[in-house]
Formats: C-alpha cells, sequence, structure tokens
C-alpha cells in the first residue's frame, strides 16, 4: 500500500497565516512590550481576539491579490497590465467605508491622488516614503504561479511605487516577495537570508525601467542606478543585522531592538523574519512573538505570518483561529487558486 504526502497549500497557508498575525498584531500597535504585557498576559499565551479584526495590512494584500489575478486572467503580466487593476482595486480600498482601520498616510494620499483621472501613477506614489505599507501587502506577488524572475521583481517593486516611491521600499517589497517564494517552493529557512543577500547583491543596481518608467527622476539621484542601489544597500544593512541576531537569538527579548521597529520596509522584512526564525518549528509561537514588540506589530506579525505559512502550508493554523478570521472567504479563494 502506497500513501502520497498531502500538497502543503503554501498559499492559503502564507494568506491565513498573514491575516492571523494581522489580527493578533491589531490591539498591541502602538503599546511598548510592557504595556501590552499588562494588556494580554504572558506573550507566549497571547489568544486571537474575539472578533478576529485585520488591519489595513490584510485589506490591501487582497487589494493587490484581486488585482493581480485580474492582470494575469488577461495574458502575459506586463506592466501596464498589471498598473490598472491594481491602481483600480488601491482606489476601491481607499474609498470603502471598511477602511477604517489606521492605515499609513502615505498610502491615503497616495491612493487619492491615484483615483484621478489622466494623473501617472508615478506622480501619485510618494517618492520619499518608504514606509512597511509597501511590502505588507505584496506577498501575492510571491505566491502567484507562472511568472518569471523578472515579472516576479518588477511586479513587486510597481506595486510598492503605487504608493511609496523609496528606492528602499521597491527593494523591500522586491526582497518580501521573493522570500515568500523561496519558502513557498520548499528552500531551507535556514539558508534563507543567505539567498536573500546574494539577490540583493545581485540586482543592487538593476533598475527595471520596463516596470518603473521614469520614477527615478522624481528623486535628487544623478541616474536610474544610483537610485536603486539606495534601495538595496538599505536592505543589505538590516540583513546584515538579521544575520548577527540569528548567530545569538534572544527568543525573549524585543525583536525589534536587534532588526528595528518595523515603521520602514526593510525593517518589517527583517524583523518579521527574525520572529520567523526563532521559532521555526512553532509558528503560533512566532505569531506572538511578532505581535508582542515595541514596533509597528501588526505589520510584523503579518509578514511573519505570511512566511510561516508559506513554509509550512495551510495545515499549521489551527482551525479555532483559521476559521474565525475576517475576510476568511476571500483569503481561500486566492489562496486555492494559486495553490492549484
Amino acid at each position: 500500500m502506497t500513501t502520497t504526502t498531502p500538497r502543503k497549500r503554501a498559499a492559503t497557508g502564507a494568506l491565513i497565516g498573514l491575516a492571523l498575525g494581522d489580527a493578533l498584531g491589531f490591539p498591541t500597535e502602538f503599546n511598548d512590550v510592557p504595556g501590552i504585557l499588562a494588556k494580554c498576559g504572558p506573550w507566549r499565551e497571547m489568544e486571537l481576539p474575539k472578533p478576529a479584526i485585520v488591519t489595513d495590512d490584510t485589506q490591501m494584500t487582497l487589494a493587490l491579490g484581486r488585482g493581480l489575478r485580474t492582470a494575469m486572467d488577461r495574458g502575459v503580466l506586463a506592466p501596464k497590465r498589471l498598473e490598472r487593476p491594481v491602481r483600480e482595486e488601491f482606489v476601491d480600498w481607499f474609498q470603502s467605508p471598511d477602511n477604517n482601520r489606521a492605515p499609513g498616510r502615505t498610502c491615503l494620499v497616495a491612493c487619492n491622488l491615484l483615483k484621478e483621472d489622466g494623473r501617472l501613477w508615478q506622480d501619485a506614489g510618494q517618492i520619499g516614503s518608504k514606509g512597511c505599507g509597501a511590502n505588507m501587502r505584496v506577498a501575492p506577488v510571491g505566491l502567484a504561479g507562472g511568472l518569471s524572475d523578472e515579472q516576479r521583481a518588477g511586479a513587486a517593486q510597481l506595486q510598492a511605487a503605487l504608493t511609496h516611491g523609496h528606492p528602499t521600499a521597491l527593494a523591500a517589497s522586491d526582497l518580501t516577495a521573493r522570500a515568500v517564494r523561496l519558502l513557498a517552493r520548499g528552500a531551507e529557512p535556514t539558508g534563507l537570508v543567505g539567498q536573500l543577500r546574494s539577490y540583493a547583491l545581485d540586482n543592487r543596481t538593476r533598475y527595471h525601467h520596463l516596470w518603473l518608467g521614469d520614477l527615478w527622476t522624481r528623486a535628487q539621484d544623478p541616474s536610474p542606478e544610483h537610485f536603486i542601489a539606495r534601495g538595496w544597500d538599505d536592505c543589505l544593512a538590516v540583513l546584515d543585522r538579521l544575520r548577527d541576531a540569528l548567530r545569538s537569538p534572544s527568543p525573549e527579548t524585543d525583536p525589534c531592538l536587534a532588526t528595528g521597529p518595523g515603521w520602514v520596509a526593510e525593517e518589517a522584512l527583517a524583523t518579521g523574519l527574525l520572529c520567523f526564525l526563532l521559532f521555526l518549528d512553532e509558528p503560533l509561537t512566532a505569531l506572538r512573538r511578532a505581535a508582542c514588540t515595541s514596533g509597528d506589530s501588526d505589520s510584523i506579525a503579518c509578514l511573519t505570518g505570511a512566511f510561516a505559512g508559506a513554509h509550512h502550508g495551510d495545515g499549521v493554523w489551527p482551525a479555532r483561529w483559521a476559521d474565525r478570521i475576517e475576510y476568511r472567504s476571500d483569503l481561500l479563494s486566492l489562496g486555492a487558486l494559486w495553490d492549484a
């Protein structure tokens, strides 16, 4: 008698994990660790709130996912084919009455500009902002199948630039999508930081003209290569901090002290990865650690959940949590599409 190993359904796992982390971190954002402990009790025993309400992190992930799905349904993924539906989804989110979860100012300003007919998206994205809103939502780009490395990198950077035009926002979004993709495809997590460092070095001066157009001219850089290199250098610096933190792990210490509070894109990536890698075989503990941080707890935890879910698959999330998450049917629908 032969047995088959069930597929891990990485896309569903990543999207559900992202939303669970988001909901767990929503009540703790803007609190320091002592305040979180006073409110929630021991961090290793934190429970999912009732109801399990998410923030704009999950809402914008779904918006990007729907836009990406529409673009890929229309043919080979290309810049204009992606930009239009994602832009429409972001504007719909901006105008929705459900957009009441303390969204970031950059996203609000940019989406208000994106709704104007005839405005170039390069003039809407905030060129000075590298906030984590750029990469908290990028997981769908890492999960969608059938994309080349060029398409995945271009799509990750373009979706970021619609709101956050800073080169670090672009590079961190590219790296985040890359990490999700590697984990979903079975990459060994212990080698992940090294793979991401190599990817950053290989792409340090590569500006995706086809996808980004003349975005770089909105900054003060002398060339597109100089522009994008600033972003990759920020990412390389925080990856070095992440590598140092993993050499002498301290699970009981606030992860933000090692890799930053996560309000900016590269720190959200690194601190989310740190929580995931500290508790590689305990994904719920990883989510709890990410939610009990002094920084942007919901965004850190949503990235931690995306990494853990991509690695382990959807079976790792207990039904008593997964069945209660807000937008569950939307998350499952996109997950099933990309798991197929």
